[in-house]
């Protein structure tokens, strides 16, 4: 089978795309002919390697999975002992392991039907992205019905999915992103839009009860101007910083927390075939939609990280692995 190959960590161009044997599914597993694969911050992570931090979980000296990519979408090929939900010819979408190749082994439990009425470049630009957007409003904040939220970084590939899952739970919001992105996410529901080259959104005087930053490019005690007394801000870990950035990000929040009047997060977002459900069934009521920023090749995808890791790129990009 084709796949993008890393045998080390290091820069996109060291990605080799070329062919390597066909995995073959174990128990619980399933074998997918993957159609698409969507990319984002997480992936640029464990290519570089960096922050070192992730190796914990990627492998400490070289990858333990050689296959990056993570979202998939595809048929069902084969299955291990133990399936009981799946069977060759399903359409499925989640979250897999080794997602940029003709094939990809995922987990049972880690794959749902694709939603109707989206195609496979489509569905496999949903799983991580809007899972974390789900997870951190509802699960994390508690979003409610009539809640001010602020998207920071609203045109990216978690931005463009909170502003409707938001709107699904029922709060009032408002979307920050550049000139060019006001009307696509106005499209997708956003109440208010800043044109954060026009405004600074922490000096406009209003005050949200709940802030998800994608974007970090503000200090906390800045952003938390913003947030009412006793509000929720969600610090996405998933921004692409590196070394004391991206540490600062990760434990400076919960260490303030106590002592602000605010409540400070950062939010794990764990794939699961619930959720998965739950996001088709959004989808498929018309209540959510993936916006797909660029597409790719399976050979381009060292292209496609560098373009995540720019920050200069909408939606999600997504690569067509057939």
């Amino acid at each position: 089978m084709k796949a993008v190959v890393q045998t080390r960590y290091g820069p996109f161009d060291q990605l080799e795309y070329r062919d390597i044997p066909k995995p073959t599914p174990g128990p619980g597993e399933v074998l997918i002919r993957t159609h698409a694969a969507s990319l984002h911050a997480g992936d640029c992570m464990c290519v570089l390697g960096s922050p070192k931090v992730v190796r914990a979980a990627t492998g400490v000296f070289q990858p333990k999975n050689q296959v990056p990519g993570f979202d998939v979408a595809g048929v069902v090929e084969s299955v291990g002992e133990g399936v009981g939900g799946l069977r060759p010819g399903d359409e499925v979408f989640g979250a897999s392991e080794g997602a940029c190749a003709t094939h990809a082994i995922v987990k049972e439990d880690r794959l749902a039907p694709k939603p109707h009425g989206l195609n496979f470049m489509e569905a496999a630009a949903v799983p991580t992205s809007a899972l974390a957007a789900l997870h951190g409003l509802r699960d994390s904040a508690g979003l409610r019905p009539g809640q001010e939220v602020l998207i920071n970084g609203a045109a990216g590939g978690v931005g463009h999915f909170a502003i409707q899952i938001a709107k699904h739970l029922g709060a009032r919001v408002t979307a920050v992103c550049s000139t060019g992105r006001a009307a696509m996410v106005q499209a997708l529901g956003a109440d208010q839009v800043i044109d954060y080259t026009q405004a600074d959104f922490c000096r406009q005087g209003a005050r949200y009860d709940v802030i998800l930053d994608n974007v970090e490019n503000r200090s906390l005690a800045h952003i938390r101007s913003a947030l009412k007394p006793g509000g929720t801000l969600l610090c996405n870990s998933g921004t692409g910083s590196t070394g004391f950035a991206f540490m600062a990000r990760l434990f400076k929040p919960l260490l303030l927390s106590p002592f602000v009047g605010q409540s400070l997060k950062r939010f794990v977002s764990t794939p699961n075939l619930e959720d998965l459900v739950a996001l088709k069934e959004l989808i498929e009521k018309g209540d959510l939609k993936p916006v797909i920023g660029q597409t790719y090749g399976l050979s381009d995808v060292p292209i496609a990280l560098a373009q995540i890791a720019s920050g200069h790129f909408h939606g999600k990009l997504v690569i067509e692995t057939l």
